[in-house]
């Protein structure tokens, strides 16, 4: 039987997955709200330097905290498909991913965990709902990702494909991990969710608070992450025109039936 046959027919497995690369000031607080929520949780130390390995694994020591270690930086697509890799390898069905940062509120985990629940083979997106911390550049540029994202799936359905709170159904993913080749850094949060799109899997939106916290640690480059940013919808764009007459008759039939 097929990886994501197997995964479809478990019942429903969500573990937490959280990319960290020198977050130390940050993620202990995080592993502890998702612990008080009695759910599972995977750390993925993404080349992290030695003061936030540390408290990797002291975190690591708790019930329910998994701990995987990249002996080199990926990035955060390359530590997210790891993650996915591991969260299934540990038995899970869904991996809800969050930042490790401080900009996305642990509080509405429990929501998107019962939309996981109540649609499986759904994507749960988060929606970014920003309030006045939001740098006027990154909310700008997010609007231009936006406007080639609805270009590049011929349709409106995909809000937000950049903020980094979610919920995989893994059945879904890895398929995606086996069969394409994703950007592995800032990209890949807009690129997976693309591609998904193209294969028909349905999205749901979330709306959720996002702050930027005036001592947060963000990895984002402006310029070289917004080229690869740039590239990536280059190369979405050639395989839409390529996929352009499924997405339109698949666009015709969730139209027909009211999505």
């Amino acid at each position: 039987m097929r990886a994501e046959a197997v995964l479809t027919a478990m019942p429903f497995q969500l573990i937490v997955l959280i990319p960290v690369y020198d977050h130390e000031a940050a993620i202990g607080a995080l592993v502890q709200r998702v612990l008080a929520l009695a759910l599972p949780c995977l750390l993925v130390d993404d080349g992290s330097h030695a003061a936030c390995a540390c408290a990797l694994d002291r975190l690591a020591q708790s019930p329910g905290v998994h701990l995987l270690r990249l002996p080199q930086n990926r990035g955060k697509g390359g530590a997210v498909m790891a993650g996915l890799r591991e969260a299934a390898r540990l038995g899970a069905t869904h991996a809800l991913q969050i930042d490790a940062d401080g900009q996305h509120d642990p509080g509405d985990i429990p929501a998107f965990v019962a939309d996981a629940r109540h649609a499986p083979n759904a994507v749960i997106c988060g929606r970014s709902d920003y309030d006045a911390s939001v740098p006027k550049a990154r909310l700008y540029g997010r609007y231009l990702t936006h406007v080639w994202v609805w270009i590049n799936t011929l349709s409106l359905q995909l809000r937000d494909t950049m903020c980094g709170f979610r919920v995989y159904p893994l059945a879904s993913a890895l398929v995606v991990l086996e069969q394409e080749k994703l950007g592995s850094r800032m990209d890949f949060d807009t690129e997976i969710l693309v591609r998904l799109c193209w294969r028909g899997v349905r999205m749901i939106q979330r709306k959720t608070r996002v702050t930027y916290p005036k001592d947060g640690v963000s990895h984002f480059h402006v310029w070289r992450d917004n080229w690869r940013i740039s590239v990536m919808h280059a190369r979405l764009f050639l395989g839409m025109l390529r996929r352009a007459p499924r997405l339109l008759a698949q666009r015709l039939r969730a139209d027909r039936n009211g999505a």
